[in-house]
């Protein structure tokens, strides 16, 4: 079993095990000696976030890397699906991006992509982790003082990203005449997102715009949609969005202030995909998470929803696997592989707005094509690991709430892969019902599993 990389890379609490800079410097040399050549000087792409602690965790990656003879391309703060894009670009072996996502700024992650621009698949990422944990990286010959890798800056990366995300929106639209609020999170994307909708000739209204180091996520950004859908309303704004602290998704608010989710931004999408024969087998590929009503929506327009395990990058592997060119999460990620290869925030409100100017009709109309049913979703902090289904209490109470729920109601129970958490999801058609359940479970899952 991998002890270091979860559902999306290395994750934790800064200067704290695994996200220290001893351990971050064994994931830099572990990851360059994966890519190390005989005939040739291989170079990985270095990007992060916004937070305080990427200074610290980028220098000790760098040191790793180079350590090892292979290069580095600095990108600093970049959102993750943009340095996934200059990864391939530029003909990189990797990219590494330093972030912790929606997560505070007192967290910090590494994740790793391909040459491709893909995320790497757990067997390589397996490899990886042998080096740290057996300690063989530590034996493994260096180079010589004339061999050291070399670091550098790529000033341009910005400028390379922007005029990527703009040739994915139609050269015959124009954003001229919208007023779009945009919330940055105080993230990766704040100087890249308002550039690209401004360019492409909007109105843009900033807010989260202003990262410190410690407000990344902070009461802004995707996980608080309500301030900028807030800001929608008070500036009278055609739409909103608010990315996450690696702008690799978003959340969208109509011109009403009305948020929407991942589920209902994919539905939209779908729904003109399916009508203009854009939709590979008229297939959207989701996760566990996604509402029965998408799935709903998705049967009543001709077209059916595959799910998969929590996490893009199950999403991604179905979707390359079997040939279908759109997915997502209704956390908001969502990943368009006609244009890219990972969840990209700024990419997916590109393609919402090309729909509503096609369409000719307001995101308040367009969003009616799918009808939410009621979910609820709690998290109950845990330190016992056993598996969830070896606890007779919590299988025989979830039982008996499948058994209430019937066949207009479902139950998801899962350990978070970031976070020692349990998420408990009930969803059916009474929400005072749903919410009850949701409770009860995760007060079960409490007793049983909490931290002491």
């Amino acid at each position: 079993m991998k002890k270091l990389f979860g559902t999306d890379g290395i994750r934790g609490v800064a200067n704290a095990f695994p996200m220290t800079p001893d351990l971050a410097m064994k994931v830099g040399a572990s990851t360059a000696s994966f890519y190390r050549s005989k005939h040739r000087r291989p170079k990985i792409i270095i990007g992060k976030d916004t937070r305080l602690s990427g200074y610290m965790i980028e220098t000790a990656i760098t040191s790793g890397i180079c350590a090892m003879g292979v290069d580095v391309l600095l990108v600093g703060p970049l959102p993750t699906p943009g340095i996934a894009f200059i990864t391939n670009s530029m003909r990189a072996d990797a990219g590494i991006v330093i972030s912790a996502s929606y997560n505070p700024y007192e967290y910090n992650g590494i994740k790793i992509f391909g040459g491709d621009g893909f995320k790497l698949p757990d067997e390589t990422e397996k490899n990886i982790e042998d080096l740290i944990m057996s300690g063989a990286i530590e034996q493994l010959p260096r180079p010589s003082a004339s061999e050291i890798g070399r670091a550098r800056r790529i000033e341009d990366a910005q400028g390379r990203y922007i005029v990527y995300l703009k040739n994915t929106f139609p050269r015959d639209l124009s954003l001229e005449g919208l007023k779009i609020v945009v919330d940055c999170a105080n993230g990766a994307a704040y100087r890249v997102a308002p550039t690209v909708f401004d360019e492409l000739g909007a109105d843009v209204i900033l807010t989260g715009d202003r990262p410190n180091g410690k407000n990344i996520n902070k009461n802004c950004g995707a996980l608080y949609p309500e301030v900028m859908a807030a800001e929608v309303r008070v500036q009278g704004a055609n739409l909103g969005l608010a990315l996450d602290g690696d702008a690799d998704r978003v959340i969208l608010s109509d011109e009403s202030g009305e948020v929407l989710d991942g589920d209902q931004i994919m539905a939209i999408c779908a729904k003109f995909y399916i009508d203009n024969g854009m939709l590979r087998d008229n297939t959207v590929v989701a996760t566990v998470m996604s509402n029965f009503g998408f799935e709903v929506a998705m049967r009543d327009m001709g077209g059916k929803l595959l799910r998969t395990p929590v996490g893009d990058r199950h999403i991604v592997e179905l979707m390359r696997r079997s040939g279908y060119n759109f997915g997502g999460e209704q956390s908001g990620h969502m990943i368009f592989l006609d244009h890219g290869t990972t969840g990209d925030g700024i990419l997916a409100a590109l393609q919402v707005l090309a729909v509503m100017l096609r369409e000719g009709r307001p995101l308040s109309e367009l969003k009616g094509v799918m009808e939410h049913y009621p979910q609820k979703l709690v998290n109950v902090p845990v330190a016992v690991k056993t598996r969830i289904d070896e606890i007779p209490e919590i299988v025989s109470l979830r039982q008996k709430m499948e058994r209430k729920l019937g066949a207009e109601g479902r139950i998801l129970i899962r350990r978070s892969g970031t976070e020692p958490v349990v998420r408990v999801m009930v969803e059916g058609a009474d929400r005072d019902v749903i919410e009850n359940v949701a409770y009860e479970i995760a007060s079960c899952i409490e007793k049983h599993m909490a931290a002491k």
